[in-house]
């Protein structure tokens, strides 16, 4: 035999010459749940090592793992119900939880990237990311919600604003309002292809966020379809966003990999909640080396061609580089 593979495997010195793909910590956005109150450390039961913080104990949280590398946080609020209503008006109260949050973590630590959600379902009574109307979704009616909302992230300190909720023209929408009041550097970070998944079931659990009635599939994408997700990069990409983003992540490899050979622009990929409780639920019963199967994760998401990945796991992964 001419050819033998296995002579670029047989060290670990060698096996490291030529590994293709490498992570880092500046590849991670790390997720954050946020609640009111004071001294407030929460664990989400559904995912273990996951917390909910209050503003003052986040920012422990954030000085911790700008410790170990990790620089760049997507928060997302837990609204109390009584907080919630029709139109999710709390969404753009420049008092509220969220634009606060926003300002103390700039202040204390003015070097992270902030990457905000921008969707109504935290604040929606219906629990949806539109309004809704006899059942149905509206879309554009919702899509000045959305921009009241992305313009008081921005003016709180956001980098980033990510908008979550599918509706069409939502990115376009977004830029016109942030651009017209000044707020031109903010870079839109578009969830592309999100889709009606299984797996957001924690996450729903951390922010109290699930549908009321009914589900996201008027707007959310069919797990069946991949060329849809180019129809919608497409669209984005002409609307102004600068990153897009495919969620989930895990069953959707192929998805990233497909936007990444048809984009120039920077593909962000969402390792989500359930993916995430999936591994610790598992690597509690013995059945499987959690840390391990982390690290494998997420090699195989940024093989498939994601730039950035959010990920629950940033900072256990960034404490596993320090070992």
């Amino acid at each position: 035999m001419i050819r033998r593979p296995r002579r670029n495997r047989q060290t670990e010195a060698i096996r490291n010459m030529v590994q293709e793909t490498t992570l880092t910590t500046h590849d991670f956005i790390y997720p954050l749940f946020l609640i009111g109150g004071q001294n407030q450390r929460m664990e989400v039961k559904s995912m273990p090592g996951i917390n909910r913080f209050s503003i003052d104990t986040v920012l422990d949280e954030v000085a911790a793992c700008v410790e170990l590398g990790v620089k760049a946080f997507a928060p997302f609020p837990s609204i109390p119900e009584e907080q919630k209503d029709k139109y999710a008006t709390e969404s753009h109260n420049p008092d509220g939880l969220f634009p606060s949050a926003i300002r103390a973590i700039k202040k204390n630590f003015p070097e992270v990237a902030l990457i905000t959600d921008v969707a109504m379902d935290p604040y929606n009574s219906d629990g949806h990311d539109g309004i809704v109307e006899n059942g149905e979704i509206l879309n554009d009616e919702t899509l000045e919600v959305l921009g009241k909302m992305a313009l008081v992230q921005a003016q709180a300190g956001a980098d980033i604003v990510a908008p979550s909720d599918m509706m069409d023209g939502r990115i376009g929408h977004i830029r016109q309002v942030l651009d017209e009041n000044g707020f031109q550097k903010v870079a839109i970070m578009a969830y592309t292809a999100k889709y009606a998944s299984a797996f957001y079931g924690p996450f729903r659990d951390a922010l109290g966020s699930a549908p009321k009635a009914g589900d996201k599939k008027t707007y959310q994408m069919n797990y069946a379809n991949s060329r849809e997700a180019l129809i919608e990069a497409e669209l984005d990409t002409a609307e102004g966003a600068d990153y897009l983003m495919v969620k989930p992540a895990l069953s959707y490899l192929d998805v990233i990999r497909l936007l990444r050979d048809n984009s120039h622009l920077p593909i962000a990929a969402y390792n989500i909640s359930g993916e995430y409780a999936m591994v610790k639920a598992a690597a509690q019963n013995g059945w499987i080396d959690g840390e391990k199967a982390m690290v494998e994760i997420l090699t195989s998401i940024k093989r498939a061609g994601a730039d950035i990945i959010l990920s629950y796991f940033a900072k256990e992964y960034a404490q596993f580089l320090k070992k």
